[in-house]
């Protein structure tokens, strides 16, 4: 298979796929389960970035201090930008982005989630076809850690736009649509990239920059909120079983 149709049926699935388990998880409304996925998550981005995408950027490129150079900025620009709610990944409904501040018809927390969203999807829709276009086994650990992070988030926008008054059905569709953005941004990336290899070092090392932020800086945060050993074991024990899983995909698709 090339590595465009790589890039697109990795988008594709990886897109319908976190949307359609996010909404059975907020349909749902088991927050144990939220809770356990965002473990889950961190895991999985914290593996991606130092098992795969950092030791290949870093075999790539002729300068890894400027590598290590571009993950530091990459860092702060995506700080910058959740400053500027362009960036913003919130797994429940109630934080000082996302909380409504009128009616709930159709509030304007639905429309920033959707903007920032959609936003959000087209970049790792880069961050993929990066990945690819480096090794098909890159693109598939990094493919699996997107959709890892991407489950929970999704389920705090599904349930930001029901909070908002959209019904199900569009709280769904409008999921739907905006997963399509992976799809556009990877596509034009590969063609894009195509002529600019030189960049995919650079495209690599701020992929790894946004998922060490979305970890460390987003998803973390929330779990200290729950203080109990039995939680800290809990949460330990998932992490854990997040990076593990992207060391056992690099074992089966490596072979």
């Amino acid at each position: 298979m090339s590595v465009l149709l790589w890039i697109i049926a990795a988008s594709l699935v990886g897109g319908m796929l976190s949307v359609t388990c996010a909404a059975l998880f907020a349909l749902n409304a088991r927050a144990h389960w939220v809770n356990g996925l965002v473990s889950y998550a961190i895991g999985a981005l914290l593996g991606a970035v130092f098992l795969d995408i950092l030791p290949e950027a870093i075999k790539l490129t002729t300068n890894p201090a400027v590598l290590s150079g571009t993950v530091l900025a990459g860092i702060l620009l995506f700080f910058t930008l959740e400053k500027l709610l362009l960036w913003r990944h919130c797994h429940h409904d109630h934080c000082e982005v996302h909380e409504p501040h009128e009616p709930p018809v159709h509030g304007r927390s639905g429309t920033m989630i959707m903007v920032g969203d959609t936003f959000h999807n087209f970049v790792d829709g880069i961050i993929i076809a990066a990945a690819f276009m480096t090794d098909v086994q890159l693109g598939l650990v990094t493919a699996l850690a997107i959709i890892a992070h991407e489950i929970p988030q999704e389920v705090g926008d599904f349930m930001i736009l029901l909070h908002s008054g959209y019904s199900r059905a569009q709280a769904l569709a409008l999921n739907l649509v905006s997963s399509l953005a992976t799809l556009v941004g990877g596509v034009l990336a590969y063609f894009a990239l195509q002529s600019m290899q030189g960049a995919v070092p650079t495209l690599l090392a701020l992929a790894a920059a946004s998922m060490i932020y979305v970890a460390v800086a987003d998803l973390i945060p929330g779990l200290h909120q729950r203080t109990r050993l039995r939680d800290t074991v809990e949460q330990v024990s998932l992490i854990v079983a997040g990076v593990s899983s992207i060391f056992l995909v690099n074992l089966v698709v490596g072979v």
